[in-house]
């Protein structure tokens, strides 16, 4: 099941590197029905927004699409493991478990960098899982910076 969601988000980050985005993407699902409740993908070249990371895009539209501001009871699956910022998203909206691709050693903050959740300021801290289909995930993102140089 889990792969399933990943597949979906692996196929927003194919949509966005189609579309000259860095190719991350990411959906939320509800935990009580296994349905993805929103999806997203990178959006930072095309909205002029340095903040409209997947996550921080799937985040709203969840929050959105629900009426609400936090997620209890739902997870996330993105292709990359989320920067500062995404983390931080996260923890505030309060996602159950976060499920990732590929480590980001360079700009991921989960199990690399300033390792977000373990902070003693952090609110919520989801149960991270990581390694799903990451080699497809990394895969991706070295050929779209390969066509880049």
């Amino acid at each position: 099941m889990k792969n399933k969601f990943m597949a979906r988000a692996l196929e927003l980050a194919r949509q966005a590197a189609l579309e000259d985005e860095v190719p991350i993407g990411a959906v939320v699902v509800d935990t009580t029905t296994d349905e993805i409740v929103a999806e997203a993908y990178n959006q930072s070249q095309h909205v002029s927004d340095a903040t409209a990371h997947a996550e921080v895009e799937v985040i709203r539209k969840a929050c959105a699409k629900l009426k609400q501001n936090r997620l209890r009871g739902f997870d996330l699956y993105v292709t990359l493991e989320p920067c500062t910022m995404c983390a931080a998203a996260i923890s505030f909206a309060r996602i159950e478990n976060l499920y990732f691709g590929a480590e980001d050693k360079k700009g991921g903050a989960v199990l690399n960098g300033v390792k977000f959740f373990d902070a003693p300021t952090c609110h919520h801290k989801p149960k991270v899982f990581s390694g799903i289909l990451a080699e497809e995930s990394s895969l991706l993102l070295k050929d779209f910076f390969k066509q880049k140089r």
